[in-house]
């Protein structure tokens, strides 16, 4: 809805690559209400995956949410076609990728 270009993502991502800004991040976005709904939700829909799966697929995750979002804001500012018709479409397109995700199924590890 910002138009083009936009730079969030693209900020996010170099955000999310800095320790440091990614700890002040994520100790701003816990407290959210929605967020730790979300959260709260995921977790207890997933509670038969291991904690530790559960942790790496949400890195997993987040990084596919905001790289996808990142090739749509470079698509945006160059004027090149973008992947989705709208960030709408992007939305259904990263809801259909992380319910595979988090579906998925754990292989046994050594």
């Amino acid at each position: 809805a910002l138009g083009a270009p936009t730079w969030y993502a693209r900020f996010r991502a170099q955000v999310m690559a800095d320790p440091a800004l990614y700890r002040i991040t994520v100790e701003e976005s816990l407290p959210s209400p929605s967020l730790r709904l979300l959260v709260d939700g995921v977790n207890r829909c997933l509670a038969g995956l291991p904690a530790d799966v559960r942790e790496a697929r949400w890195a997993m995750a987040r990084h596919v949410i905001v790289h996808m979002c990142v090739e749509r804001e470079r698509a945006l500012a160059e004027g090149t076609p973008t992947l989705h018709p709208s960030w709408d479409d992007l939305a259904g397109s990263l809801v259909d990728a992380i319910a595979g995700l988090w579906q998925a199924p754990v292989s046994p590890t050594s």
